[in-house]
């Protein structure tokens, strides 16, 4: 049975209209600013984003193994989480076995720091200053609204491909370029977060300036993740001016608390820290002689001269260099 004309011609227009109707509904007010925004992701499908995807980070890079050293961390990171914008959350805070130099938060309160990041940073003020930056990403929502701009886009190619025949052979193409562009976050997300995290160290007791000594480190060294996962440059693109931003809102905060000294804990920390595994571990695998040998699991293969090789928990791939084969 045809439908009829009319009802057909409705539909582009019915499509339009519930889409309208789902930026109208779906905003929330902000945690941190108090303004109303476009938000699409709950806070309960937050969590379970967050839940399912610190399985899947997990699984896929490790938990470094020092219960001492993860325990100080999140007992840091907890601290500083009761005094945010959100203490109802469920915070977690892990400290994953990756030799990349990046912190990152998923949605429902999960922040990571990897072992790579730990030893250029100098001091506990400096963790607590990164732990506070990735607490904001999750106080502010950007996380969820970034997801919500996705889903708003994937809205907008539905009514598209609805309205166009050509748009919609193309649609494919468009979901993965939306995929593309919500991985990192924006400056302006970025400036948020710093603010945030000098906010929320400095209402910690820590001397919250001291982040600028990292973003200064991470200036003059241009980390390289070598594949596998990203690091902070790529996630986390530096606004302008950003050591002496943060170093002027440290200033600003330390007038605002009542901690008769902040502090630094450059000995302490380096005493936690005292010991850490640094670059690839060879216990989880390494190369000698063109083959990859892992002590742990007893099992070695050639790696063929000139082939990239990345190595996680979970599994062990070689790239050919032009990118053309790969063996997993």
């Amino acid at each position: 049975m045809r439908t009829p004309a009319s009802i057909r011609r409705l539909r582009p227009s019915v499509l339009f209209l519930l889409a309208s109707a789902a930026l109208v509904t779906a905003c929330a007010v902000n945690p941190v600013t108090g303004k109303r925004q476009l938000m699409l992701i709950s806070t309960a499908q937050e969590a379970a984003l967050g839940a399912e995807a610190d399985r899947a980070i997990t699984t896929s890079y490790g938990l470094y193994d020092d219960a001492a050293l993860s325990n100080h961390i999140a007992a840091m990171g907890e601290q500083m989480a009761r005094d945010s914008h959100r203490p109802d959350l469920e915070w977690t805070f892990r400290v994953l076995d990756s030799p990349v130099i990046n912190a990152f938060a998923v949605p429902g309160g999960y922040v990571y720091v990897t072992r790579g990041i730990l030893p250029w940073l100098g001091s506990e003020a400096e963790l607590a200053g990164v732990l506070g930056h990735e607490i904001g990403h999750i106080t502010a929502r950007h996380s969820a609204q970034r997801l919500s701009q996705a889903q708003l886009a994937q809205v907008g190619l539905g009514v598209g491909s609805a309205l166009s025949g050509t748009f919609r052979r193309y649609s494919a193409l468009a979901e993965a370029g939306v995929g593309l562009l919500m991985l990192s976050f924006s400056r302006e997300n970025e400036r948020e977060a710093d603010r945030l995290g000098v906010e929320y160290a400095t209402t910690g007791g820590w001397a919250a300036g001291e982040m600028a000594n990292f973003f200064a480190t991470l200036e003059r060294m241009q980390p390289k993740s070598g594949g596998g996962l990203p690091d902070w440059l790529s996630t986390h693109p530096a606004p302008e001016r950003r050591v002496e931003t943060v170093r002027e809102l440290a200033e600003e905060w330390r007038g605002r608390v009542e901690h008769a000294t902040l502090m630094v804990n450059r000995d302490e920390y380096l005493r936690l820290i005292d010991g850490i595994v640094y670059g690839n571990d060879p216990r989880q695998g390494y190369v000698r002689d063109g083959w990859f040998n892992h002590p742990g699991l007893t099992f070695r293969f050639p790696v063929p001269g000139g082939w990239e090789l990345l190595n996680e928990p979970a599994r062990v791939q070689i790239t050919e260099p032009d990118g053309e084969a790969a063996i997993l």
